[in-house]
């Protein structure tokens, strides 16, 4: 797969395309769907061939801040389907190690692992894979919305915590890492810790993110893991 050329999709025409049919389908989902076939994004990625449309997300933000360098070894946490898989392999043509707790597709050029971030085998599995460490970590993790956006924002916040935890023990000096967190989420602490122990650490929102949506991105480069202050704008 070659580098994708483009992360911005162009202007479409017929998007804003009416559901002829909604009797009988809950409103929730008729709002999905209508939201799918009207979104440009979406129609580029099956124009282009990706898998979701998540894949711009990661595009923009390797243009952003050249994170997939050439030959970096990357593991790309909470995975499926595969979306920002494809693009570490394209862009970094380096190692790349994909892990979920939902089975995938294969992608060509990745090790596909299904594994439970949370079990105690999970950190050998992911250091067998990966012998000589990451130069980077991603994780688009997310968990299932309750509606409850207390409850939905704590649960991210775990998800977040627990990717850095895997992130610490797997990255090599000067690696990088992104992780999605909410806005107004409880990711003070692990703020805090990215602060201590990366260069510079910035919050960043791809063009590809859905403007309704509160998710944004913690994006830390330059690991050192020695405790001194890193430097962080917002």
């Amino acid at each position: 797969m070659s580098r994708p050329p483009r992360t911005r999709p162009g202007r479409q025409s017929g998007l804003k395309t009416r559901l002829r049919t909604a009797k009988g389908r809950k409103t929730a989902s008729t709002r999905w769907l209508q939201r799918q076939l009207s979104d440009a994004y979406v129609a580029e990625a099956k124009r282009q061939g990706l898998r979701s449309r998540a894949a711009f997300k990661l595009m923009q933000l390797d243009d952003r801040f050249r994170l997939l360098k050439p030959g970096s070894a990357v593991l790309d946490l909470g995975a499926a389907p595969g979306g920002w898989t494809e693009v570490a392999v394209a862009r970094s043509g380096g190692q790349v190690v994909a892990a979920d707790l939902q089975a995938m597709e294969p992608v060509t050029g990745a090790l596909c692992l299904l594994l439970d971030l949370g079990d105690d085998e999970a950190p050998a599995r992911l250091g067998a894979a990966l012998p000589d460490g990451a130069d980077v970590v991603l994780s688009d993790m997310a968990p299932r919305t309750t509606g409850h956006a207390a409850t939905d924002r704590l649960r991210i916040a775990a998800l977040a915590d627990l990717a850095y935890e895997t992130a610490h023990g797997l990255l090599r000096p000067g690696g990088a890492f992104v992780v999605k967190v909410f806005q107004g989420g409880a990711h003070h602490g692990l703020l805090d810790n990215l602060k201590k122990d990366f260069a510079l650490v910035r919050h960043a929102k791809p063009d590809a993110s859905r403007k309704e949506s509160s998710e944004l991105y913690l994006v830390a480069t330059g690991f050192r893991a020695s405790g001194s202050t890193a430097s962080h704008s917002g």
